[in-house]
C-alpha cells in the first residue's frame, strides 16, 4: 500500500507539534525559501533526527509561552523541488520525507528528517552543526571526533562481523574436509589390518613348509658329512699318508745335505 503524502486536514502529529514550542526535534519556517541547508544537517546529525514545519509562524500566548501559527505557504513542485535540492547538496546526502496537510484551509508543509546513518553530515560550505534546544549549533570539534569514532566503529563491526562469518564458513568447511579426510583413512587402516591378518596367515603356513625344508636340508647336510668322512679316512688310509711321507724323506735329505755343507765350510774357516 503507497504511503499517503497528502492530507485535505491536518494530522495528529501535526497538531501535536504546534500545540508545543519549537524543541530539539521541531523547527517552524515561514516559507520554503527560508529553509536553509545547515537546517537539515543539523536535524540529520540529530540523534533522533526532527521535524520542519514550513507555513508556520511562531507566536506567544498571553502566558508568555511559544506555539506555532499556521500561515500556509506555497506547496507546489517548485517548493518541493527548492526543498528536495537543499537536501542533495549536503555531504553525504540528506534523506527526508515530505507530507502536505491541511490542503482545504491554509497548506502547510510537513518535512521529516530522520537521523542519519553517516553521520556526520555537513552543508555545501561544510559546517557541521546540530539541532539541541530549539536552535541549530555548530559542532564541537570533541563531538566530531566522537561521531567519526561511531561511524568507524560500526563500519569496523561490520567488517568483523563479515570476517567472522566468513572465518566460521571456512573453519566449517576445514572440518568437514577433515572428517572425510579421517574417514579415508580409518577406512584404509581397516584394509591394511585385514591385508595384515592375511598375510600372517600366509606366513604360518610358509613356517611350516620351512620347517619342512630345514629338516630336509639338514638331512642332506648329514648324509654329506658322512661322505666327507669316508673320504678323509680313505685319503688318510692310502696315497695321502705315502705321499706325505715320501715328502718327509725329502726334506730331511735335503736337511742332511745343507749340514754337511755348513760343517765343511766351519772346518776350512778353522784351518785357514
Amino acid at each position: 500500500m503507497p504511503i499517503k503524502r497528502e492530507y485535505q486536514r491536518l494530522t495528529q502529529r501535526t497538531r501535536q507539534m504546534l500545540s508545543a514550542a519549537e524543541t530539539a526535534n521541531v523547527d517552524f519556517k515561514r516559507e520554503a525559501s527560508g529553509v536553509k541547508s545547515s537546517d537539515l544537517v543539523a536535524l540529520a546529525n540529530a540523534p533522533f533526527g526532527g521535524t520542519l514545519l514550513i507555513g508556520v509562524d511562531e507566536f506567544t500566548t498571553e502566558d508568555g509561552v511559544q506555539r506555532g501559527k499556521i500561515v500556509g505557504c506555497e506547496v507546489d513542485d517548485n517548493a518541493r523541488l527548492m526543498i528536495i535540492n537543499k537536501a542533495t547538496d549536503c555531504y553525504p546526502n540528506v534523506e527526508i520525507q515530505i507530507y502536505i496537510e491541511n490542503l482545504r484551509l491554509k497548506p502547510v508543509m510537513r518535512i521529516e528528517v530522520p537521523s542519519g546513518n553517516l553521520k556526520p553530515y555537513c552543508s555545501p560550505r561544510g559546517e557541521y552543526s546540530i539541532r539541541t534546544e530549539g536552535r541549530n549549533r555548530a559542532l564541537y570539534p570533541e563531538e566530531l571526533l566522537l561521531v567519526f569514532m561511531d561511524r568507524e566503529g560500526e563500519k569496523f563491526l561490520s567488517r568483523f562481523r563479515t570476517a567472522v562469518s566468513q572465518l566460521e564458513s571456512q573453519v566449517g568447511g576445514i572440518n568437514l574436509s577433515l572428517s572425510r579426510d579421517m574417514s579415508a583413512v580409518a577406512e584404509h587402516i581397516h584394509d591394511l589390518d585385514d591385508q595384515l591378518q592375511r598375510t600372517l596367515g600366509r606366513l604360518g603356513s610358509l613356517t611350516d613348509s620351512t620347517k619342512k625344508r630345514s629338516r630336509n636340508l639338514l638331512q642332506t647336510l648329514k648324509d654329506s658329512q658322512e661322505s666327507l668322512e669316508k673320504l678323509e679316512r680313505h685319503l688318510l688310509e692310502t696315497s695321502y699318508i705315502e705321499t706325505q711321507q715320501r715328502a718327509l724323506q725329502r726334506l730331511e735329505e735335503k736337511m742332511d745335505r745343507l749340514s754337511e755343507s755348513l760343517t765343511q765350510d766351519k772346518k776350512s774357516h778353522i784351518d785357514g
